[in-house]
């Protein structure tokens, strides 16, 4: 394998991993809007072929979302979604100020919660369409070092 990783995604590409991972395909124009509005996106390519992406909404002070973590099923579990989760840390990690803190949640699907768990998220109150998760950071603490393994 071969990837790299880019900050920029085209929507026609984001419906292709909706669909590979069995979601409808969202109208092209909402999802650019979509990307627009992200403070952060990152695109992760084998060669030449998207095979997932992640990006980050976020308000620019105290909470964050992670919407959007696809990765096309033959790649999953590989490394990839730690890789793109990293770099979103890195980059909220490089607008902290002093004695600032971000929240950052994620909502992972019911199957998800044990993997997100083990990355650092904390699952908050179950819901019906998927389990809401979040993790702190500040820059008075290091991130939880089990993403880079």
């Amino acid at each position: 394998m071969n990837i790299t990783y880019v900050n920029t995604i085209s929507a026609n590409e984001v419906n292709y991993l909706r669909s590979s991972i069995g979601f409808r395909k969202v109208n092209l124009e909402q999802v650019q809007a979509s990307l627009n509005g992200s403070a952060y996106v990152i695109a992760a390519y084998n060669n030449d072929e998207i095979i997932g992406m992640s990006r980050l909404i976020w308000d620019g002070g105290s909470v964050a979302l992670i919407h959007d973590i696809i990765v096309i099923p033959q790649y999953q579990m590989q490394g990839i979604e730690i890789e793109m989760l990293n770099r979103i840390f890195d980059f909220l990690k490089s607008k902290l100020k002093p004695c600032f803190g971000i929240q950052v949640d994620i909502r992972a699907w019911n199957n998800q919660t044990e993997y997100f768990e083990s990355i650092g998220f904390q699952v908050s109150t179950p819901q019906k369409r998927g389990v809401p998760m979040h993790i702190c950071l500040t820059n008075q603490i290091e991130l939880i070092d089990i993403m880079s393994e």
